[in-house]
């Protein structure tokens, strides 16, 4: 359902955009629309979700569930739904964009996106794009003679569709294997009874190349690349991230043809998440998210449009511009601990770090490895920011309420 126009918020002629999903990345893409005069309704499994603090609209919902989510869509009748979650009913999705809802990027891409299955076939197998050696395994004596085929140790077992780390190991041994099926099995958002197990490959480093489908000035869709984004992982997780991340020239070049050909593959309008490995000019594609990254909340501090920004523009077919401003790097704040109400302590010392910020998300329910806040920072150099972003992250500390 292709709009010319923004309406104005609460009124007959707004223009509607749902999120599906509303954390932390929900919330900033909601304040960018917002910012544009769109009316946003946010939708989320759990109350008090991020997004549903700053929206217009705030709805609980099991996603997953047909005829919830086909009821509220009904009931709202947005012009625009963007999910953010992979925990979603896609078959829904698919009837509901086929009624003339434009789903961001489409219902294609997100099918394809939350299955590891369905982007991994699409990026090796149709597009013949480099990757690491993988297979599927829908038992654990399959994934054992996965591994023992040829996938050899050490390699990785995650589920087909989780996120943010969920249910992913890395095994160097047969006795681990069992351990690993259990885990990943109990980690997917959707639980399919299928694993992708994964050969280690030598790399340098990874990189989040964020990807804008938009209208240029001819209104035609064009491709547009942010800096790359470098970044640490552990359990699967990001913990800090920096951009630009230094590459050889051939190597960004190879990054970016890649990026292209799987985005223009998955089609729509918007922003991209592409993570890549890197090892001096070769590149092999790994994973990719048809939303904002959380590698690239580093933006919020280095460009001139964030990365929420850009999505919310692309979505809405206006001019994007991914120009860098400063060199900067993120640090994630986890909760440190399994509670409600949670307490950040430290604020001062840590807006004490020069050129530095924190976001706090302010989930209402905290785990220990629950990402709670960010914070950001620049500098003149990467190695520098990157420490003023860690040193601000480690004077938060977060606690139980009394």
């Amino acid at each position: 359902m292709e709009r010319k126009m923004i309406g104005t918020p609460l009124s007959a002629n707004a223009t509607k955009v749902m999120l599906l999903g509303s954390g932390e990345l929900g919330k900033e893409v909601i304040i960018a629309l917002q910012r544009l005069g769109v009316e946003v309704i946010a939708v989320d499994r759990y109350a008090n979700a991020p997004g549903h603090q700053v929206a217009h609209h705030a709805y609980t919902i099991d996603m997953t569930d047909a005829a919830a989510l086909k009821a509220l869509v009904h009931e709202v009748k947005p012009h625009y739904i963007v999910p953010e979650i992979e925990a979603l009913n896609t078959e829904a999705l698919a009837e509901i964009e086929a009624s003339g809802v434009t789903v961001v990027p489409t219902v294609r891409a997100v099918q394809l996106t939350m299955n590891r299955e369905g982007i991994r076939r699409l990026a090796a197998e149709e597009l013949a794009l480099p990757t690491s050696p993988y297979a599927f395994a829908r038992s654990e004596a399959e994934l054992q003679a996965a591994i023992d085929g040829g996938i050899g140790y050490p390699c990785f077992i995650k589920p087909t569709m989780s996120s943010s780390g969920k249910g992913q190991s890395r095994i160097t041994d047969a006795s681990e294997v069992n351990a690993a099926w259990a885990y990943a099995a109990s980690g997917g958002r959707v639980n399919q009874g299928v694993v992708i197990v994964e050969g280690q490959i030598d790399f340098d480093y990874e990189i989040t190349l964020l990807t804008v489908r938009a209208n240029n000035a001819d209104g035609q869709i064009a491709t547009y690349f942010c800096a790359p984004i470098g970044h640490v992982q552990k359990q699967g997780d990001y913990v800090e991230s920096w951009q630009p991340q230094a590459m050889h020239p051939q190597a960004l070049i190879n990054a970016q043809t890649i990026a292209k050909k799987v985005t223009d593959a998955l089609g729509g309008q918007g922003l991209f998440g592409v993570e890549l490995f890197v090892k001096g000019e070769q590149v092999w594609f790994s994973e990719v998210s048809p939303r904002p990254h959380d590698t690239g909340m580093v933006t919020m501090c280095t460009q001139r449009l964030n990365e929420f920004e850009l999505h919310a523009r692309a979505i809405l077919g206006l001019p994007v511009d991914v120009a860098q401003r400063e060199v900067g790097a993120s640090a994630v704040i986890y909760g440190g601990a399994d509670t409600h109400a949670l307490e950040y302590h430290g604020l001062e010392a840590a807006m004490s770090v020069p050129n530095s910020d924190i976001r706090l998300f302010g989930k209402p329910e905290s785990f220990v490895r629950r990402r709670m806040g960010v914070a950001l920072a620049t500098a003149a150099d990467v190695d520098t920011a990157r420490d003023l972003a860690k040193q601000a992250a480690a004077r938060v500390t977060p606690t139980k309420s009394a």
